[in-house]
């Protein structure tokens, strides 16, 4: 054997060696904990949901998913808090309708939430549902109509935070019904409900899973439900649009990532979180919190949001809501 076939030989078990040892030391995602940031107050929507699909998506990697609740200015804190992590695929953030209503109301953000996240999946979507005190007088939309009419401007309604999906159905509310209600921010919705069950406030709107302990308990009593047909966990309860010709709004639940992350990442948490919602067991529990389960992957994020963002731009457009964070 001459010299150059001999070393072209032994050239290819090292190659080989060197092969096999880069590609032994490339981590199989996900190989730490990755923390998934939500806008929302514990005991929200956005918590139980992100709460549920942590443990769902734990028991598949046999890694943690850390819910960091991050409240504030309608969830504008949790983008700004998302958007200082490494895009490295261990920073997810919820999107709801919550932030996407407050982008399209506050006029100075420090960032673009259709160009800054990029869309992992759509989980699917939930009535708010229109809730007052007990004590107050009203037992249906028409009977709040004709109290708000009686005494303006001394009916008060809590939410989630000024530019918050909560705080556009009430403007939606007194729009078009005619009425004048005195609007309460608080810096998430289970303070308004607390607010709500002390009579602080008389009326507030939150999603189904946040509404359903204090309904079933008759601690807070379900007029209405915002979306434009009635709920089926609520089938008792009028949606608001039977009595208040076009009314509609509803909220949704979606995971993005900071722009940047891997496209090979959010593909395979876009898999799994679709995976995920479509079965059975899993779909049962985001249908028992009257979720209606849309399991989309990354292009049907994408095409949501799109719709979305003209929606929503119209209708605070419409309403007339601006504000500086």
């Amino acid at each position: 054997m001459d010299v150059e076939k001999l070393f072209a030989t032994m050239l290819v078990p090292i190659a080989a060696m060197v092969w096999i040892k880069a590609h032994a030391a490339e981590p199989v995602y996900p190989d730490k904990p990755i923390r998934l940031i939500i806008g929302s107050a514990p005991g929200s929507g956005p918590d139980i949901i992100s709460r549920l699909l942590s443990d769902r998506l734990s028991e598949t990697w046999s890694q943690r998913i850390i819910v960091d609740s991050r409240p504030g200015v309608a969830g504008v804190i949790s983008a700004e808090l998302a958007l200082r992590a490494n895009p490295d695929g261990y920073t997810w953030m919820m999107l709801t309708s919550q932030l996407f209503v407050a982008t399209s109301v506050y006029t100075n953000l420090q960032f673009n939430l259709d160009k800054d996240f990029q869309s992992i999946a759509l989980i699917g979507s939930v009535p708010f549902v229109q809730m007052v005190n007990p004590q107050l007088p009203v037992k249906s939309v028409p009977d709040l109509i004709a109290l708000a009419k009686k005494s303006p401007g001394k009916l008060r309604y809590g939410s989630a935070g000024t530019g918050a999906s909560e705080h556009l159905s009430g403007e939606m509310f007194t729009r078009l019904t005619g009425t004048e209600m005195l609007h309460v921010p608080y810096k998430g919705i289970p303070q308004a409900i607390a607010d709500t069950l002390s009579n602080e406030v008389q009326l507030t709107y939150a999603v189904y899973p946040a509404a359903r302990p204090h309904i079933d308990s008759g601690r807070l009593r379900a007029i209405g439900v915002t979306t434009p047909k009635r709920s089926p966990v609520l089938p008792d309860v009028p949606a608001i649009a039977e009595t208040v010709k076009g009314y509609a709004m509803f909220g949704w639940y979606s995971l993005v990532a900071p722009t940047g992350t891997p496209t090979t990442v959010l593909d395979k948490v876009s898999a799994e979180v679709v995976k995920a919602a479509k079965e059975p067991a899993f779909a049962e529990k985001l249908k028992g919190l009257g979720i209606e389960v849309a399991a989309g992957g990354r292009k049907e994020l994408d095409d949501f949001r799109r719709a979305e963002r003209k929606r929503v731009s119209e209708l605070v457009k419409a309403i007339g809501v601006s504000m500086k964070q």
